[in-house]
């Protein structure tokens, strides 16, 4: 037993003297109290000229759609195109075989001259019984048989008229022609495939495509809130010009400009179609592309806007901001109608003049005496700061 004590008696006293040590060195203090006046960063709210914009998705439709269907039945002689070219009105398309046609238009040329003749025939009996009538050289009978005879005569040869010209027109329409300029797409028939006079299946389709349409939707009630905000003069109408993002993400070059909205509401989804049309000089848009139109609604004249970071949300999640009113801090319950870039664009809470706080209101409370400091020097001072230490 006393061996144990004389060898825990120098581990005892050891532990006692580090104590003593501590005891005798600098108690650790808690951080001390901040006592000044906070410090904020704040931003003077303006007034500025704000274009209103809205994306909506659509689809690109051709200008003019024509498909190329026979008028006349025959054997395709030849196709005269390159599939995806361009054509212009009125280039042949395809050569129906002519043979037929051409023989037909020879046969009523002949009914003609024929009819013609058979009429200088009638024309004088008519006038050789007209003077015989006059005398009683014949009876009135044989007059007016005579004279109807003359305008059986006539209209047989007006008929014949008639006749021929169908028959050259058949013949025309064995040359099928482009009815629009645009570009043409895949043929359905070949060189020896039989066609039928207006057949259900087109031949092939041409579609006018510089410049061209983009129609896109929008909710029935987005248009009235538009339409009352110009009504009102809160919004003044822009200058309809439109903006096309494509389904890569990539903004199409050329601006469009918005042409009408229909006249009808869809009964399934709400919503009217707004058509836009796009110079496409390259051919890059093509029918039935899904695209997102960025379109122009109007043009705020004092419109007011807060950066993101300076409107947050309370309890409830409506958005609130802090300013600063008389030196001190103060909440501002805000409304807001959308996001415009990295910023909200505030209908009421906010006026012009307002310092809205967008750093450093976290260091205080409502009502509580703030120093401001523009965020634009805070910024700037920042980064001079970080600068000094690399």
């Amino acid at each position: 037993m006393r061996d144990v004590l004389i060898h825990v008696l120098p581990t005892a006293l050891v532990a006692v003297a580090s104590a003593a040590l501590v005891a005798c060195g600098d108690a650790p203090r808690p951080p001390a109290a901040f006592t000044g006046t906070p410090e904020v960063r704040a931003i003077t709210v303006q007034p500025q000229q704000l274009a209103l914009t809205t994306e909506l998705p659509g689809r690109v439709a051709p200008i003019q759609i024509a498909e190329v269907r026979p008028q006349v039945t025959g054997l395709v002689q030849a196709r005269r195109f390159k599939e995806g070219s361009t054509v212009k009105a009125g280039e042949v398309l395809y050569q129906i075989d002519p043979a037929l046609y051409r023989a037909s238009v020879d046969n009523a040329r002949a009914t003609l001259a024929k009819s013609e003749a058979n009429l200088v025939t009638v024309k004088l009996k008519a006038a050789r019984y007209k003077e015989l009538g006059a005398i009683k050289a014949v009876s009135q009978q044989d007059a007016d048989d005579a004279s109807a005879a003359l305008l059986q005569a006539e209209a047989d040869v007006s008929a014949a008229k008639a006749t021929l010209q169908t028959q050259r027109i058949n013949l025309d329409y064995t040359r099928i022609v482009a009815p629009v300029s645009g570009r043409i797409g895949r043929s359905t028939v070949t060189a020896g495939a039989l066609v039928t006079a207006n057949q259900a299946t087109a031949m092939a389709t041409v579609q006018q495509m510089d410049p061209i349409f983009v129609d896109v939707t929008q909710t029935s009630s987005a248009l009235l809130a538009l339409r009352r905000s110009l009504a009102t003069g809160d919004l003044q109408r822009g200058t309809a010009k439109v903006k096309l993002l494509l389904e890569d993400g990539s903004t199409y070059a050329l601006p469009g400009t918005l042409q009408f909205s229909d006249v009808t509401v869809d009964q399934g989804t709400s919503a009217v179609t707004l058509r836009a049309e796009f110079p496409n000089p390259k051919g890059e848009l093509l029918p039935g592309m899904y695209v997102r139109a960025v379109v122009e609604e109007g043009v705020l004249q004092q419109a007011l806007l807060a950066p993101q970071p300076a409107v947050s949300r309370d309890t409830t999640g409506k958005p609130v901001a802090f300013v600063v009113a008389d030196g001190k801090l103060e909440q501002r319950a805000l409304e807001t109608s959308r996001a415009v870039g990295d910023q909200w664009l505030v209908t009421s809470g906010l006026k012009a003049g307002d310092q809205l706080v967008v750093a450093g209101q976290q260091k205080a409370h409502p009502g509580m005496p703030v120093t401001v400091k523009p965020a634009a020097a805070a910024a700037a001072t920042a980064t001079t700061a970080t600068a000094a230490k690399l």
